[in-house]
């Protein structure tokens, strides 16, 4: 299943909450397009900013007036239809489906990406999803790491979709994640509020960084094994790797997560193969009747086998 993507054209004003937003980030963000093919846009000047082409790395100011022109061209994201097995319905609403997303499964597909994604696996239970947003992500109001477990909410109908998506913009919806991170974080409970950007030597990391998205994380320490912690994790802002990164900067990587600077022997010891961070809690407001509803997930075998190592010191 794919779709072509129609030649468009679109005037949009930033707004102050994207105020430093890089471009090619941001028409992908606002545009529901792949980031490639925003950065292709600018490449190739069809992106003005205030009657200007400009390249992908402007950061943008609140007010400034984007004129973009889409071609039409064919789509090379194709939605792979099969079956996730370990992909668990926590419910399945007139409206949306509450999943439980298993490791090694995306959201969507992307550009390189050619495993399992939660579209295509929803499509192969046969689930009639909202076909609302760009064509490869149908259903998608929100999104987790190919490398993050736990739960996610995807809309089955146009209304669903246009109420989710907003209350996800509008950050209304409550993310609660455990994390295990190396060492005791000190405080015990407390705040990171740190702007998170691009790395810049890594296209495919993030780093905190001046000039970067305004990025909050709250948390609190629940269990503490010596060498490492498990805490609970609030999300006030959903900046791509916040977690990992935030962690990472305050010297508590997520155990397992070698790309963030997690200590690969004791990601060894514990048996992990990918960062031990998984959501846990969902709750949101019905999409069409405004009712409350949340949701729970159990950790993955993974997770919980080496969580049990910390636990007994056997690790």
């Amino acid at each position: 299943m794919s779709g072509a993507i129609e030649a468009s054209h679109h005037e949009l004003v930033v707004e102050p909450a994207d105020s430093g937003a890089r471009l090619d980030a941001y028409l992908a963000r606002t545009l529901q397009i792949p980031r490639t093919l925003a950065s292709t846009l600018c490449k190739e000047s069809h992106v003005q900013v205030n009657g200007k082409a400009i390249a992908k790395s402007l950061k943008l100011k609140s007010g400034d007036k984007l004129s973009v022109d889409i071609p039409a061209q064919a789509d090379p994201l194709e939605i792979r239809v099969v079956a996730v097995e370990d992909l668990k319905i926590i419910a399945d609403d007139e409206d949306y489906v509450v999943i439980d997303k298993p490791v090694g499964v995306a959201a969507h597909p992307s550009p390189g990406w050619v495993g399992p994604t939660v579209v295509g696996a929803l499509i192969a239970e046969g689930y009639n999803i909202s076909t609302s947003g760009a064509a490869e992500r149908q259903g998608i109001v929100h999104r987790l790491d190919v490398g993050t477990s736990g739960l996610m909410v995807v809309a089955k109908t146009e209304r669903a979709y246009t109420a989710l998506k907003r209350a996800f913009k509008e950050r209304t919806p409550k993310k609660i994640y455990h994390a295990v991170v190396q060492g005791l974080p000190d405080p015990l409970q407390g705040t990171i509020d740190a702007p998170i950007g691009r790395h810049p030597g890594h296209d495919w990391k993030f780093a905190v960084l001046d000039g970067g998205r305004n990025s909050v994380t709250h948390y609190k320490v629940i269990e503490a094994f010596g060498r490492a912690s498990l805490v609970e994790v609030h999300l006030e802002t959903g900046r791509t790797h916040q977690i990992r990164v935030h962690f990472s900067a305050f010297g508590h990587p997520c155990a397992g997560d070698q790309t963030y600077g997690a200590d690969p022997k004791l990601s060894a010891a514990l048996g992990l193969t990918r960062q031990w961070l998984h959501a846990k809690r969902l709750g949101f407001e019905h999409p069409v009747t405004g009712q409350w509803v949340e949701y729970e997930s159990q950790y993955p075998d993974d997770l919980h086998g080496a969580l049990e190592l910390l636990r007994e010191g056997t690790y």
